[in-house]
């Protein structure tokens, strides 16, 4: 039964600070919208950092799972990138339900409002950075820093052109860049 309470109250924060930002979403909100008493959710976090950590490992598990599961079919480099930025597509036009309206990067955007004055949410955003780009590494069949490089720079670029500039189709647009490099010899690839 704890853990069930524990799991509300993460399940609402995550929905909550993603939807609104971290800083504007006070504990109370948390409570009234979970329906958890007070005491209860001290009882699981002494904290609000504590409860943002626990979203944003929940976040982090969730986006995990859904990216390998996109990748996973990939059988080449070209598959890795198609896979990818047709996976971003997807969540920028709201067809990944596990991932929720798409709303920026949870990771940027908490980063953003925690960059100075909590360095451990800001470590842990940091942290995902990292086991996204190992896991995009990963299924490369052919990987070098340099395409690694690539794919993540325009795979974070995606994302901030989608939230921030509006631009929903920045996913595709990133894998026509890729593609044609591939195609027209670009070392890179």
């Amino acid at each position: 039964m704890k853990t069930d309470k524990r799991q509300q109250l993460i399940s609402t924060a995550l929905t909550l600070f993603y939807r609104h930002g971290i800083h504007a979403v006070g504990i109370n909100e948390v409570l009234k919208v979970s329906g958890v008493a007070k005491k209860t959710l001290y009882s699981h976090f002494a904290s609000k950092d504590e409860l943002i950590l626990a979203t944003l490992a929940a976040r982090d598990e969730i986006f995990m799972a859904w990216l390998a599961r996109r990748l996973a079919p990939a059988h080449t480099n070209t598959d890795v990138i198609t896979c990818l930025f047709s996976a971003l597509s997807d969540w920028f036009h709201g067809r990944v339900p596990e991932l929720s309206p798409f709303r920026g990067c949870f990771f940027i955007n908490a980063s953003a409002e925690f960059s100075e004055e909590n360095t451990v949410i800001a470590d842990y955003c940091s942290e995902h950075k990292r086991k996204v780009r190992l896991l995009i590494q990963q299924h490369l069949h052919t990987p070098d820093e340099a395409l690694v490089d690539t794919i993540c720079l325009l795979k974070e670029g995606a994302i901030v052109s989608a939230f921030v500039g509006k631009d929903l189709d920045a996913a595709e647009k990133c894998t026509g860049v890729l593609l044609n490099s591939i195609s027209s010899g670009n070392q890179l690839m």
